[in-house]
């Protein structure tokens, strides 16, 4: 995917905190950032790697870390006292989830890394064009992130139109 993730990221994100309004700000924030962060491991890839491994093998593209961060950081917030926030743990693991469940629409996921180095991807994108990139645009995956990006556009907008008329509607006091 190249760019679903921050898009269904709201769209996952929003859903969860229509319940939640009193904390609906933190857990959007939360979503959208977690949403792309497997793939802060880019950085890594072309500044110090060189492009030598691929970066769905790093170990940001591996549901066993993400646990075990969610696990790490849900221990300390129960540890703390701070469990209203668990469920910005429970939101941003659910978006990184997604990142790699998405990924694994055109892309090899090790799923059950690292206890089988079993790579999964539902569809093979064949390399036809230069540079590698007009491959994934031009295969048919790429209509479900236009369709992802839109219906999240179509959200994002009625959501704005919403919040701008509750702080219109709301007198200014003095």
């Amino acid at each position: 995917m190249f760019v679903a993730h921050l898009p269904a990221g709201y769209l996952l994100s929003r859903f969860i905190a229509r319940g939640r309004p009193a904390q609906s700000g933190s857990i959007l924030a939360t979503g959208i950032i977690c949403s792309v962060l497997p793939d802060f491991d880019l950085a890594y890839f072309y500044l110090i790697d060189g492009r030598q491994t691929p970066h769905h093998d790093y170990w940001t593209h591996t549901p066993l870390f993400w646990l075990v961060v969610a696990a790490v950081l849900a221990l300390t917030l129960t540890m703390s006292g701070r469990r209203n926030q668990l469920i910005l743990v429970g939101v941003g693991l659910a978006n990184v989830l997604l990142h790699l469940l998405m990924d694994s629409i055109a892309a090899d996921i090790r799923w059950l890394y690292p206890f089988s180095d079993l790579r999964v991807n539902l569809v093979h994108v064949p390399a036809l064009y230069k540079p590698w990139y007009l491959n994934f645009l031009f295969h048919w995956t790429f209509v479900a992130e236009v369709l992802i990006v839109l219906l999240a556009t179509v959200a994002a907008t009625l959501d704005w139109r919403r919040w701008r008329r509750r702080t219109v509607a709301v007198p200014a006091t003095q």
